[in-house]
């Protein structure tokens, strides 16, 4: 998919995040076409670029923040100094989306808060994503994922009753909380803007998210049904609905809930008669020790064989590697090459966005800190002399 065929070209971002949940966002939207401009610190650079491993020539470069970080463009700016806020506001003719992580305030404090900066851009679409929210009581509290999933009640009744809550396997809150939330909430707004030419100041709090993603156990509880507990529900482990583990210690997923489903599963395991304890109640953890005594009986490869033919909804649990390489994504075309500064590509998990049928098949990836700093002062109006000034002075880097 060449540039002028994707859909968000000619939408240009500014972003001041670091980390997970904004530059997540930002990588959505650079993969759908929008141009974005990271502003980053020179004296205190995104944690993400140390994370390994380290790849190209010189071992310089962290893979996830090449990826993550992949189709944008990095000027070094520190906000403290007072000229940083007149190059933000020459950006602004161009650029008219922010997207901002710091805590309530901080931004305000520099001089770049929604109000005076609508000063520059009336229009300006201005994106804010914090762990809870502008206003309330915790909105100055430190957070990460793991408290924003606490309080917005989802932990309390993900996990097992004999070891409780647990962790998944991402950051639930960062990216489908505040990552695709703000995605979202960006792209109504710039439809807002094309329908009545007015801004948008978006207030995304993660955990207002992760509190929204209760979705049906919340509606039930709402509604009188009580407090979703640990392996209480039908799908967290409150019915066959599971995992099981093989003879040879790898897992099966058995999602067979419709009766149709359910009768070719209990069919495949020799147990047909097994379909009466589904609808009772008080049979299902008997029924799940029994499940899993049978398929702690074959091997993995056995059962996939055995399910290969079989529609029940049970698949294999697979580690990332052997889903990278399975035929299902590489048909899907979920990995791509991202171009790296050295010359050299990175494979990367692809952008599982399609568009008529196309998807990019590469990527640049994330540039070193204060890349296209020069080019961006130079298409801006700045002279060398200006230029080397503010280099001198710390402003840029």
């Amino acid at each position: 998919m060449s540039n002028s065929k994707t859909p968000l070209t000619g939408l240009k971002i500014l972003d001041f995040t670091t980390l997970l949940p904004g530059p997540y966002a930002t990588m959505l939207l650079a993969d759908m076409g929008a141009e974005v401009l990271r502003i980053e610190s020179p004296t205190r650079p995104d944690m993400l670029r140390g994370l390994p491993p380290m790849v190209g020539a010189d071992k310089s470069i962290s893979a996830a923040h090449a990826t993550i970080n992949r189709n944008k463009k990095s000027l070094a700016l520190d906000l403290k100094a007072p000229k940083a806020l007149e190059i933000v506001r020459r950006l602004l003719v161009e650029y008219d989306v922010v997207l901002e992580q710091f805590r309530p305030g901080v931004m305000d404090k520099l001089g770049l808060g929604f109000d005076t900066l609508r000063e520059t851009r009336e229009d300006l679409i201005y994106c804010s994503i914090t762990g809870y929210g502008q206003t309330g009581p915790l909105n100055d509290r430190a957070g990460h994922d793991i408290n924003y999933l606490a309080l917005s009640g989802l932990a309390s009744y993900s996990g097992r009753r004999e070891s409780g809550p647990s962790l998944a396997g991402t950051q639930v809150a960062d990216i489908a909380g505040g990552s695709h939330h703000a995605a979202m909430a960006i792209l109504a707004a710039v439809y807002k803007r094309n329908q009545s030419g007015e801004g948008s100041h978006i207030d995304i709090s993660m955990t207002d998210c992760a509190f929204a993603m209760n979705a049906i156990s919340g509606a039930c509880a709402l509604a009188g049904g009580g407090d979703p507990e640990i392996e209480s529900e039908l799908l967290n482990g409150g019915s066959y609905y599971d995992y099981y583990r093989t003879a040879d210690g790898r897992y099966l997923s058995v999602g067979s809930l419709e009766p149709q489903l359910a009768q070719q599963f209990f069919a495949a395991l020799g147990r047909p008669e097994w379909m009466q304890r589904v609808l009772q109640p008080d049979q299902q953890e008997q029924l799940k020790r029994d499940i899993a005594a049978i398929i702690a009986m074959c091997n993995l490869d056995e059962w996939m064989r055995l399910f290969e033919t079989c529609d029940a909804c049970v698949e294999p649990v697979l580690s990332f590697s052997e889903a990278a390489e399975s035929a299902l994504m590489k048909e899907r075309q979920m990995l791509c090459q991202a171009a790296l500064p050295d010359g050299d590509t990175l494979k990367q998990i692809n952008t599982p966005l399609v568009f008529d049928g196309n998807k990019p098949r590469r990527h640049t990836a994330g540039v070193p800190l204060g890349c296209d700093t020069h080019e961006l002062l130079n298409a801006l109006g700045y002279a060398q002399e200006e230029i080397d000034e503010l280099l001198a002075q710390g402003v840029i880097a």
